[in-house]
């Protein structure tokens, strides 16, 4: 596997994190609405849109990803999964953060429960969630995880890309173009992976 293309993408992350932390801390009542899929006072429906799409997704890729923590056989498969929980349970954690200005700030990643992330998902989500969860262990699960995975992060970029073609806000903007470019980045890595468990 790619470790420096790895270690790049979540480089990535905890940079796209701090760029989400700032545009949510900047109205925090916009950042619950733009979650819920409600339009806030001063954020627009397509930033709305965009912060509920991308988070759906990253839900997904979360709840996969930790059912692939414990049935991956694939040493690739499972090194993939590790970054993908860590990267998003630290982007959910400050999501999380930037809605409830309550919470103390730390500098640990409190990772979000498992039904805070079921919670996220939509119906096909859901299903493709209990898919995972009642497959065993093996190849077949390795390539039914990576090929969702691909889909998922196809789904990501494609969000990305209408916000971006469409968004007006600085911050959100900034957002959607470091989001892209880690898409992108994973779209590699799993493209590799997939080859080899095809080989």
């Amino acid at each position: 596997m790619h470790r420096r293309l790895a270690l790049t993408a979540i480089a990535s992350a905890v940079a796209s994190s701090s760029f989400i932390g700032a545009a949510f801390a900047k109205n925090p009542a916009s950042s619950a609405a733009a979650t819920s899929g409600n339009t806030g006072a001063k954020m627009g429906e397509a930033e709305a849109k965009h912060a509920a799409d991308t988070l759906a997704v990253g839900a997904m890729s979360l709840a996969a990803s930790r059912v692939a923590l414990k049935k991956a056989k694939d040493d690739d498969v499972k090194e993939f999964a590790q970054f993908e929980v860590a990267e998003q349970e630290t982007i959910a954690d400050v999501l999380k953060a930037m809605r409830d200005q309550t919470v103390a700030a730390s500098g640990q990643v409190q990772p979000p429960s498992e039904p805070e992330v079921t919670g996220q998902l939509d119906p096909k989500g859901k299903a493709m969630l209990e898919k995972l969860e009642g497959a065993k262990a093996g190849s077949a699960f390795d390539r039914e995880y990576v090929k969702g995975q691909i889909e998922g992060h196809q789904a990501l970029l494609k969000i990305q890309d209408a916000y971006l073609a469409t968004g007006k806000d600085r911050e959100n903007l900034g957002v959607a173009k470091l989001a892209r470019g880690q898409i992108k980045e994973h779209l590699v890595l799993l493209a590799g992976i997939d080859k080899d468990l095809k080989d």
